[in-house]
């Protein structure tokens, strides 16, 4: 399995065409049809006025009525289904790059983004970014419409088409001086306000440790500061769009305004019925409408670019998670084994955990643990020697084929937001029985009977409605119900009292069957005691191994772990 490579900012851009063909064709015609039939409204009033009212004849003034009353069905049919259509598309489209952003942040990725930020781009930006299909649609329609009430005048009066076929591109170019600042204010905007979410994330996440160092105050004060200056940028970009909106009024109002002096004109000297003058001047109004869009469009398309930018910026960030070519065979034995390994404070360390064993390594210090955790979950390499799954090189195997075989949880992980059951059967896999032996297993029974709601009591985000012990219990019991082939756990019982722990030690060993390898990094003694071989390693190299009973012989490994 492969990484997707990543889009450039114009595929990104164009993505909510390009990626929603059908919806947009289906969408944009009936959106010009909407448009049209706005133009024809003041054209068959004008109508009406000379067959109709004129005349006095009411066989073709009902006709006129008639065609009034199919105009407005056309007109208003036409848009909700066309903007029902480019809506799906837009939906849709927000949702495939929603996936795209979430996919990539739980990625180990080299970028300093905040888990705010990532919020900020798959809400607004992705939403900015399919805004392209409306932006699409309704330029078509301005333009065809434009141009069909030049060719209505071109027939009733071809000065007036003149003014309005030259007049038109002018207007619109005038009010593209502002959209350059539009687009560089919006993407300052949406940067900053991305800033404040990643830092109330964090804030929120950590409430607890800062309460507890009474840092409060000072975590406030840094996200007032970096409110204050998304409020600074917001104001900014919003009299950007002011300026915006006031100079397309004024200039296409003074356009408009020409056309209109001009038309009045010809039907005073006669040229012009009064039927013709009705409906250009309706006309004349109508396109005040069109033409402004053409200008917000434009700006519009800036901010969409500016988004499309920081998507694609931050889905090109290089991820240092390992994926290689090879798979994993289906008749090699799920095991891991580490031949010599030497990087960072590890040194020439070997050591094997193989179906149907309980494997933990204890070290003298988190460096040489993280790095252990690090080289299995692929996100470190080796500098010397072979990580090996199943036989095959960590470096060289398929990332898909590694995370079905083998599963590494984090010290710091935490149960997702939704429910108890929810973060310990996502799938709903489980029956009865087997959850229930899941529960035992990870000592998560307390979790579960201490609310009323049971399985159903509601964990917040991050797992902040827990205690340590609950996250870390659940925690194991996802892991457990997950029943991957090598399950690797950093530190799971770090905040579990020891009966508990107990509890969980025999958990491990009887949930996890002999055709599953479980290693656990740990200098927790009851969890040491219950695994078949305990692995020292000290100073970065591998001491001794045996099992916690012999090696309780050696004065300095009793220092370490029963401290």
């Amino acid at each position: 399995m492969t990484t997707r490579p990543p889009r450039s900012t114009r595929r990104i851009l164009l993505g909510p065409v390009t990626r929603n063909k059908r919806l947009v064709a289906m969408g944009t015609p009936l959106i010009v049809v909407w448009q049209l039939c706005e133009a024809l409204v003041p054209v068959m009033i004008g109508v009406t006025i000379d067959v109709g009212i004129e005349t006095s004849s009411l066989g073709p003034f009902l006709l006129a009525c008639a065609a009034i009353v199919v105009i407005f069905l056309c007109l208003s049919y036409g848009y909700r289904y066309g903007a029902l259509f480019l809506m799906r598309a837009l939906q849709d489209e927000s949702h495939r790059l929603r996936v795209e952003v979430a996919e990539k942040a739980v990625q180990p990725v080299d970028d300093p983004r905040l888990a705010g930020e990532w919020l900020s781009l798959a809400t607004a930006d992705a939403e900015k970014v399919s805004e392209l299909v409306y932006q699409v649609a309704f330029t078509a329609a301005s333009i065809v419409t434009v141009l069909a009430t030049a060719i209505y005048l071109a027939r009733t009066d071809v000065t007036l088409a003149l003014v309005i076929l030259f007049g038109l591109p002018v207007t619109v170019a005038i009010t593209q001086l502002v959209s350059p600042a539009i687009a560089r204010r919006t993407s300052r905007e949406q940067a900053a306000i991305a800033r404040v979410a990643g830092i109330a994330g964090d804030l929120i996440a950590g409430i607890r440790p800062l309460k507890g160092i009474g840092a409060e105050r000072t975590a406030s004060g840094r996200y007032r500061e970096a409110s204050r200056a998304a409020r600074r940028s917001s104001i900014v970009t919003a009299r950007s769009w002011g300026y915006m909106s006031g100079l397309t009024t004024l200039v296409s109002g003074l356009f408009l305004a020409l056309v209109a002096l001009l038309a009045g004109t010809r039907a005073i000297d006669g040229d012009l019925s009064l039927g013709e003058l009705v409906a250009i001047v309706g006309l004349t109004q109508f396109l005040a409408e069109p033409i402004k869009l053409l200008g917000d469009l434009s700006a519009q398309f800036a901010a969409s670019r500016a988004s499309a930018k920081r998507l694609h910026e931050a889905l090109a960030t290089g991820s240092h998670v390992l994926d290689g070519p090879e798979r994993l065979p289906d008749d090699a034995p799920r095991e891991v084994c580490f031949e010599g390994v030497t990087v960072g404070p590890l040194v020439d360390v070997a050591l094997t955990c193989s179906p149907g064993h309980l494997v933990a390594v204890t070290t003298d210090g988190p460096e040489s643990a993280d790095t252990i955790v690090a080289l299995l979950d692929g996100t470190t390499r080796p500098e010397s020697g072979i990580v090996r799954l199943g036989g095959v090189d960590l470096q060289q195997l398929a990332r898909g084929d590694r995370r079905g075989a083998l599963l590494v949880v984090p010290h710091a992980a935490t149960p997702p937001e939704g429910t108890v059951r929810a973060a310990i059967d996502p799938d709903a896999r489980l029956d009865h029985a087997e959850l229930d032996a899941v529960l035992t297993a990870s000592a998560a029974h307390d979790v579960v009977e201490a609310h009323p709601d049971g399985l159903d009591h509601a964990v917040r985000i991050g797992g902040s409605s827990l205690s340590g012990g609950q996250r870390q219990r659940l925690t194991i019991a996802r892991s457990l119900a997950v029943a991957p082939p090598v399950l690797v756990l950093r530190d799971p019982t770090t905040a579990i009292d020891a009966v508990t722990e107990q509890q969980i030690a025999l958990g491990l060993r009887t949930r996890r069957d002999a055709g599953t390898a479980t290693l656990v990094v740990t200098s927790s003694p009851t969890l040491l005691a219950a695994a078949d071989t305990v692995v020292w390693i000290r100073e970065g190299r591998v001491v001794a191994s045996g099992t916690h009973h012999d090696l309780q012989e050696h004065p300095d490994y009793r220092e370490e772990v029963l401290r």
